[in-house]
């Protein structure tokens, strides 16, 4: 299967550069690192967020289908790791739609978390969660990423991240505020509750899902096991700053040893792919000028587990794993994985599956739904199926759970 056309040219069209800055500053990556045992590991996870973690409503709007609520709470993970996020993005900010009346006994809704490019709830509202009031009289709450909308930093163009950690903080703090507020809606009332996702934020959706105790519904759209492609050998990969990473990687000596370290926990053999990188060209890029310095010289691999990493998305479904050191991050398999449905572009040049598990064989039991055409086209023109999945799993949900 080929890759869509209209995704490569439109990437063409887009000159943002991600992670302008590089790694980030190597004290955060050492606090990073460390927190991802407690982060991949579920049971120690459900312990971060208290069932009464306090969420506000700051202002309520009716309108003739539905109810309209702005919020906000700090974000648990500034608690975890002070400092460490910026400061614009500590205070998370959510908008809540409701139908004006629930056709039955039920009050489902479900979360959205937000895409690249994503800012705001304008997307989310109009072409997710409002079209679901009038179809299937289902509620949707609209989390705003860190580094999104009101939460994206001063200095930051755009989507740009501007260090590889703050892809990571980014990841675990919509971990811990999709828990903060699947218990909020909890306590309300309201339920069956369930996650969705489109391209990132169906990534970031599945990282949630994972730590959530109870069965829950979860729908990716447009995203599959990890997000380490994205950045490596999809189109994506060619707006990394390679150049930076790789000259911090190799050339200080504080990034080369808090890198390892990263590698280190990927694995035996990533390890020594790191090893070997680093004595063999170290010596190298030290003599010639930074302006000079070549690129391509990290292995693909190497890459791919430098990101997987960084991304938090490396999932298991053997518990045992997730006592050791060397496997990295694992997240473990959701509570129930029939309740899931992956909807996936067969073109899409955006999210390569080339390479990586499938996510049938990490999740055994969910489904995977294919649509035709590539990552552009899907989001543009499929919005309907990727309802349509949505309804599906949480019909499955009360017919499993017999709610």
């Amino acid at each position: 299967m080929g890759v869509s056309k209209l995704d490569v040219l439109y990437r063409r069209f887009l000159l943002s550069k991600l992670f302008i800055q590089g790694w980030g500053k190597p004290d955060d990556l050492r606090r990073l690192f460390e927190f991802r045992k407690t982060i991949g590991n579920r049971e120690k996870c459900q312990q971060l967020v208290p069932k009464d973690y306090p969420v506000f409503i700051d202002k309520i709007e009716e309108q003739a289908d539905c109810q309209i609520m702005d919020g906000h709470f700090v974000s648990p993970l500034d608690h975890y790791l002070p400092g460490i996020m910026p400061s614009e993005s500590v205070k998370a900010r959510f908008q809540f739609i409701v139908p004006k009346k629930w056709k039955s006994k039920y009050r489902p809704v479900c979360v959205h978390l937000a895409g690249t490019g994503d800012h705001f709830y304008w997307r989310r509202r109009t072409l997710m969660a409002r079209p679901m009031i009038k179809e299937a009289c289902m509620g949707s709450l609209l989390l705003e990423n860190p580094y999104y909308g009101y939460r994206k930093p001063k200095d930051q163009m755009r989507s740009s991240l501007r260090n590889v950690s703050d892809l990571f903080v980014m990841g675990g703090a919509l971990v811990l505020e999709s828990a903060a507020l699947l218990h909020w809606l909890d306590r309300g009332g309201y339920g069956p509750l369930g996650m969705t996702g489109i391209s990132m934020g169906g990534h970031m959706a599945s990282l949630a899902a994972s730590n959530w105790p109870k069965p829950i519904p979860l729908v990716p759209c447009l995203s599959w096991s990890t997000a380490s492609g994205v950045f490596t050998s999809g189109v994506l990969s060619k707006a990394v700053n390679w150049r930076e990473l790789e000259k911090q990687y190799a050339t200080e000596t504080v990034y080369e040893e808090e890198i390892i370290r990263l590698l280190e926990y990927c694995g035996a053999d990533s390890f020594k792919m790191g090893q070997d990188f680093v004595k063999n060209s170290s010596s190298s890029f030290e003599k010639m000028d930074h302006r000079d310095l070549p690129t391509g010289m990290l292995d693909l691999n190497v890459k791919r587990e430098m990101m997987r990493t960084a991304t938090v998305t490396r999932f298991s479904t053997d518990t045992a794993a997730l006592n050791t050191s060397t496997q990295g991050i694992l997240l473990q398999v959701p509570v129930d994985p029939s309740l899931i449905i992956v909807v996936q572009a067969k073109e899409d040049a955006y999210i390569p599956r080339a390479g990586v598990r499938s996510l049938n064989e990490i999740w055994p039991g969910c489904e995977i739904r294919y649509l035709e055409g590539g990552h552009i086209s899907a989001y543009l023109f499929k919005q309907g199926l990727f309802r349509q999945a949505i309804y599906d799993a949480f019909d499955r949900f009360r017919q499993k759970y017999s709610i």
